[in-house]
C-alpha cells in the first residue's frame, strides 16, 4: 500500500498515466481543499493531464498553478455548467487542449437550506440546475466523444444525503443528490457495452470549504468551531472526512483498477450511514 501524506500524496504516479481528465468544479469556494480541487491535483499526481473547470476562473487557475508547480499539465476553463451552450464550448475547449477526454469528474454542487414550505421556487430551480442539470449536460456533451474514442470513465459526486436524512433541512440537496444516483445508474447501463463506465461517490460528513460557507447558520448559532465539533461527534470515527477521502475514492473509480465497476454508488462516510435511521 502506498504511504500517504496529509495532502493525499503518494509515491505511485501512474494510475491515470496518459489519460485526460475533465474536472468540473475544480476550484474551491474558500481557503483549503474542496473535493474538486483535491481530485484535480490527485489525478495530476497520478499522471493525468487536467482540464480544470470552475465558474470562478481564478479558483480554476489556482488549482492549475498547484498542478503545474508539481510538474503536471493543467489548463483552466471558466464555465457555468448549468448552461448548455457553455458546457458545449467547455467540452470542445477541453478536447482542443489535449485531444480527448478519458475521465469526466462531476463535482459541482450548492446548498440551499429549507424544506418544501421554506424553499422558494426560484431556489428550487437554481439548485436543481446547478446540482443536477449540470451533470446531465456534461454527460450529454462528453459521452459522444468518449463513445467515438472507444471508452471512458465518469465519476459523479453525490452525497449520503441522497439515501439518508442527515438532520439538515435542505430539500433541494436531498432531491438533487438522489437523482444523481439514478442518473449514474442509467448512464452506466446504457453505455456499459461501449466501454464507458459511470459511478458515483457518496461522501458523508466532510470538513471542506463548502461546509464552512453554507452550513454554520444551521449549527450553534453560526459558531464554526462548535459546528465542526458537532459534526465530528456524529461520525463513528469521531472525526469528519475531508476532500482527500473523496479524491482517493474518485481516483479508484476513474482508474483502470475499477474496469469492472460501473453503476456503483460508493459510500465514503466513515461508517455514518451504518447508524443513520
Amino acid at each position: 500500500m502506498p504511504v500517504l501524506d496529509h495532502t493525499g500524496r503518494n509515491k505511485v504516479g501512474d494510475r491515470l498515466k496518459d489519460k485526460v481528465a475533465l474536472v468540473v468544479g475544480a476550484g474551491s469556494i474558500g481557503p483549503g481543499w474542496g473535493n474538486g480541487k483535491a481530485t484535480a491535483v490527485l489525478f495530476a499526481r497520478e499522471g493525468a493531464r487536467i482540464v480544470a473547470v470552475d465558474i470562478n476562473r481564478a479558483a480554476a487557475e489556482e488549482t492549475c498553478a498547484i498542478i503545474r508547480g508539481e510538474g503536471g499539465e493543467a489548463e483552466p476553463l471558466e464555465a457555468d455548467v448549468s448552461k448548455s451552450d457553455q458546457v458545449r464550448k467547455m467540452v470542445n475547449a477541453a478536447r482542443g487542449c489535449f485531444g480527448r477526454i478519458d475521465v469526466l469528474h462531476n463535482n459541482v454542487g450548492i446548498v440551499s437550506l429549507g424544506g418544501p414550505v421554506e424553499t422558494e421556487e426560484k431556489d428550487w430551480d437554481r439548485v436543481h440546475d446547478v446540482n443536477l442539470k449540470s451533470f446531465y449536460l456534461t454527460c450529454k456533451h462528453v459521452l459522444p466523444h468518449m463513445e467515438r474514442q472507444g471508452g471512458g470513465a465518469i465519476v459523479n459526486i453525490s452525497s449520503v444525503a441522497s439515501i439518508r436524512w442527515t438532520g439538515v433541512p435542505y430539500l433541494t440537496y436531498y432531491t438533487t443528490k438522489a437523482a444523481i444516483n439514478q442518473l449514474t445508474v442509467a448512464v452506466a447501463m446504457q453505455y456499459a457495452r461501449k466501454n464507458i463506465r459511470c459511478n458515483a461517490v457518496l461522501p458523508g460528513l466532510m470538513n471542506t470549504p463548502m461546509v464552512h460557507a453554507a452550513l454554520p447558520g444551521h449549527y450553534a448559532q453560526g459558531d464554526v468551531d462548535r459546528m465542526i465539533a458537532i459534526r465530528d461527534a456524529q461520525c463513528p470515527t469521531g472525526k469528519m472526512g475531508d476532500a482527500w477521502d473523496v479524491a482517493h475514492a474518485s481516483l479508484f473509480l476513474a482508474s483502470d483498477e475499477a474496469r469492472y465497476v460501473t453503476g456503483h454508488c460508493l459510500v465514503v462516510d466513515g461508517g455514518l450511514t451504518c447508524k443513520f435511521a
